[in-house]
C-alpha cells in the first residue's frame, strides 16, 4: 500500500506541474485605443505600404504615412491616426498635415531640403518636423528628423513603349526596336532604349507624383523620320502616372502622353 501511495504522489506532481507550466495568463484586449504596446508595434494592423517615412533621434521616433494611416512610433509605444490631406504652401515644397482626435493632435511638416541622421549621417532628400500632444497634455512636444517618399514598387520593372500620344507606335515610327526602359523604384533610377540612342536618368517620386529627370542619351545620328524625339520630350514632360493591367501610363494635367506595356 505504502508503494502504492507513494507512486500516486509522484504521478499527481508531475501532473500539476506540467498544468502549472502550460498555463498562460490571458489579458483582455483593449479596444479603441490608439497606444499600442512595445510588443504590438511590429504589427500596425495595416498591410499597405507607407508612402512617406520618416526617423529621428534624441529620442528615437519612427513615422509612416499611408493612404488610410498615420503611424507614429517610439520605442515603447505605438501612436495611431486616421489619414487627412496636406495643406501644400504655394511658394516651396512644403507640406503640413494637421490631425486631430479624441486622443491625440498631430501636426507633421515635411520640406523638401537635405536632411542629414544626427547619429548615422545618412542623408536624406526631406526635413521633417513632428508637434504632437496627447489630450491630457498642456504642451505640445517638438520632434526634428529626416525622411523620404517610397517609390512605388509596381514601377519596379521594364516596360516596352506600347503608345505615344494616344496613337499606337508601329516599325514606322522606329524602324529598329520600340523604346523600352527599366525603372529600379529602390534606387530612382531609369535606364533604356529611346528607340536610337541609350538612356539614363533619374526618378522624383511623391504621392501621385511621378517625373524623369537628367535624362542622359548617347549621341548616335539617328534617321529622320524616327520619333526619339517626341519619345523623350513626353517621357520628361510626365508629372503623373497609373499602374494598372500590365500598363503603366504617364500623363501631365491636360493628355496622356506614354503607355507603357510590362514585358514578360
Amino acid at each position: 500500500m505504502k508503494i502504492h501511495a507513494i507512486l500516486w504522489l509522484l504521478i499527481s506532481i508531475t501532473f500539476g506541474c506540467k498544468q502549472k507550466a502550460d498555463t498562460k495568463t490571458v489579458l483582455p484586449e483593449a479596444k479603441d485605443s490608439i497606444v499600442l504596446s512595445h510588443t504590438e508595434t511590429k504589427n500596425t494592423g495595416n498591410n499597405q505600404q507607407p508612402y512617406f517615412q520618416a526617423t529621428g533621434t534624441e529620442p528615437f521616433w519612427s513615422l509612416g504615412i499611408y493612404s488610410n494611416l498615420v503611424v507614429f512610433q517610439t520605442p515603447t509605444d505605438t501612436l495611431k491616426t486616421p489619414h487627412a490631406e496636406p495643406i501644400l504652401a504655394m511658394d516651396a515644397n512644403v507640406k503640413r498635415y494637421n490631425i486631430n482626435t479624441e486622443a491625440l493632435h498631430i501636426k507633421i511638416q515635411i520640406v523638401q531640403k537635405e536632411c542629414a541622421n544626427q547619429m548615422s549621417g545618412k542623408v536624406s532628400p526631406y526635413e521633417v518636423v513632428l508637434q504632437i500632444k496627447k489630450t491630457f497634455n498642456k504642451d505640445f512636444e517638438t520632434l526634428k528628423g529626416c525622411g523620404a517618399y517610397v517609390t512605388d514598387y509596381r514601377l519596379h520593372d521594364i516596360w516596352v513603349l506600347e503608345t505615344l500620344k494616344g496613337k499606337k507606335v508601329t516599325k514606322d515610327d522606329f524602324s529598329q526596336e520600340f523604346p523600352t526602359i527599366e525603372i529600379n523604384s529602390s534606387k530612382n533610377t531609369v535606364m533604356g532604349f529611346a528607340g536610337c540612342n541609350q538612356i539614363n536618368g533619374k526618378l522624383f517620386f511623391e504621392k501621385g507624383l511621378l517625373r524623369f529627370k537628367n535624362i542622359v542619351t548617347t549621341e548616335k545620328m539617328c534617321e529622320p523620320s524616327n520619333k526619339e524625339p517626341e519619345f523623350l520630350k513626353a517621357l520628361q514632360s510626365s508629372v503623373g502616372y497609373t499602374v494598372e493591367n500590365n500598363r503603366l501610363t504617364l500623363y501631365n494635367p491636360t493628355e496622356t502622353l506614354i503607355v507603357f506595356r510590362k514585358t514578360d
